[in-house]
């Protein structure tokens, strides 16, 4: 693994250098009289380290380019602004750490990359997010023991892939790895399937079959869906794991195995266990290390960087080639529930792929129901709970959905990737400075958009702090008893005020696209010359 350091600032890259070399890690140091992209290509680093210049048009090109190149990038910002560090990493930055700062602990952030990207490519895990971050992390400590490990997460989370890459991690990486879906086999077939039976055990056991139990001897067993397991069988396997040893259907020999068990189920195993469904002795032989796989509408924002993964691995695997994805379809995928989650994901993205008519995926190749349905599920609890019953809000209920739209609406912003799309905001940055919206209002660091902060919100919600404070006289102001329609009529004639009428600015205010701008518009009746 490698790491590509600039020479920009002379100090902090020569003294990296000397520590990273000190390691036994690859280094490559490139001056800027260089031709930086051609060193990248050339070096293919793990990790690229830019020690000044963050803001210079070069330098957020090439970061934009290593979000399908795959290297962790490290900034060194002379300038302590906690707003630009947020937004240096909404653009593609993995980690900014600000001037001065120590060689040991700019050693620590790249050693930190570098294992992430080591865990990563050897297990397929990707994401960004505390969650991820945190299974990675539990993967790298438990795989080199065998203490069994249960895995819970929803359908299509990658539990399977945990698993794998706990064994591909492991003293027994060169061992057997076994799968078996426990809920797709009747219960009739299961203990056969599990533990073996002898010739003649039973109406068509004309042989001896050698069961999971001990295929898998010296390497790991993977039980998919434990949950669904039979009570009856619950026993035996309690017993085998107790005992190190199984006894075939119709024999009576102990046979010894060495198998490491990891366990996966799609239901709190524990809710099981109360219920009485599943025996409690067994779930706490199954969850002596245990780790959770959020659902992917919980780490919204891992989505962009799994669609990426996705398209260059089948673009590659259907040759076909592909500039990327536009901004607005990354923003529709980001704002979708994925009640499938990853694999529901995966498998459109194979879709969108093999028929999208353009080198780049645009809205248009995203299903409508993709397209339209993404905004039933930002809510993080049933909407009926915090609505009355007449549809309307009030005091703290209405302060709540507020902070939960903005919460979830910065989370979802997409990456702007491409300079000329995003120039405006390169040229602000570039000056030092955070992008504004009209009237001089602050931007809020997202994925990759911007958007304008809850400031721009007055509340007049009977003594409960208003988000963010009271707006200026152009803001939208909310008041208890309005309908969620009432509150984005209100956004939206602020915004037109804001811009003097222009609706495509208002639009890119609002983070929406130019066609539901009018289409909003006209369900809303709102004069064509508006604001002017």
């Amino acid at each position: 693994m490698g790491v590509l350091i600039t020479l920009t600032d002379v100090e902090p890259a020569v003294r990296l250098n000397a520590l990273l070399e000190a390691d036994g890690i690859e280094t490559t140091m490139v001056s800027p009289l260089d031709d930086l992209p051609s060193e990248i290509r050339r070096a293919k680093p793990d990790v690229i380290v830019f020690t000044g210049n963050l803001l210079d048009a070069q330098t957020m090109s090439l970061v934009r380019d290593q979000l399908w190149g795959g290297a962790a990038v490290i900034g060194l910002s002379d300038v302590g602004d906690e707003g630009l560090e947020q937004r240096l990493k909404s653009l593609g930055f993995s980690d900014v750490l600000v001037k001065p700062v120590t060689p040991e602990a700019l050693r620590v952030s790249v050693a930190d990359l570098l294992e992430r990207q080591r865990v990563t490519r050897e297990t397929g895990l990707f994401g960004e997010s505390e969650a991820v971050r945190q299974v990675l992390v539990q993967v790298a400590q438990m795989a080199p023991v065998s203490s069994t490990v249960l895995i819970e997460g929803e359908s299509g989370t990658g539990k399977e892939l945990v698993a794998r890459a706990l064994a591909r991690l492991s003293p027994r990486r060169n061992k057997p790895f076994i799968a078996v879906n426990v809920g797709a086999l009747p219960e009739t077939l299961l203990e056969s399937e599990l533990f073996g039976h002898e010739k003649g055990a039973f109406t068509g056991a004309a042989e001896r079959r050698i069961g999971r139990f001990e295929l898998a001897s010296g390497g790991t067993l993977f039980l998919d869906e434990i949950g669904e397991i039979p009570s009856s069988t619950q026993v035996k396997l309690l017993r085998v794991l107790e005992e190190r040893q199984v006894t075939r259907v119709g024999g009576t020999q102990a046979i010894p195995v060495d198998v490491r068990v990891i366990a996966a189920t799609n239901r709190p195993l524990r809710e099981s266990v109360e219920r009485g469904e599943f025996r409690s002795d067994l779930f706490y032989r199954l969850n002596v290390l245990r780790i959770y796989l959020p659902p992917l509408r919980e780490r919204r924002e891992d989505i962009p960087l799994l669609v990426r993964r996705f398209v260059q691995e089948f673009a590659q695997q259907h040759d076909r080639v592909f500039h990327g994805i536009s901004a607005e379809a990354m923003q529709a995928l980001v704002h979708y529930g994925w009640p499938g989650n990853i694999r529901e994901l995966r498998n459109l993205i194979e879709s969108m792929v093999v028929l999208a008519t353009g080198r780049e995926i645009g809205i248009a190749d995203i299903p409508a129901a993709i397209r339209e349905g993404g905004g039933e599920r930002l809510l993080p609890v049933p909407i009926g709970s915090i609505l009355r019953e007449e549809g309307r809000a009030e005091g703290r209920e209405l302060e709540f959905i507020v902070r939960s739209l903005v919460e979830v609406k910065l989370q979802l912003e997409e990456l702007r990737r491409r300079v000329d799309q995003d120039r405006a905001m390169m040229e602000q940055l570039a000056a030092g400075g955070l992008a504004s919206i009209p009237g001089g209002r602050p931007i809020a660091p997202g994925i990759g958009g911007a958007l304008p902060l809850t400031s721009g919100v007055e509340w007049s919600g009977g003594g409960v702090e208003p988000p963010g404070g009271v707006a200026p006289a152009s803001g939208v102001t909310l008041s208890p008893g309005m309908t969620m329609a009432e509150i984005e009529k209100a956004a939206i004639l602020a915004a037109l005020r804001e811009t003097r009428g222009n609706r495509r600015k208002a639009a890119e205010i609002l983070q929406i696209g130019e066609r539901t701008m009018y289409r909003k518009l006209k369900e809303y009746q709102v004069p064509d010359r508006f604001g002017e």
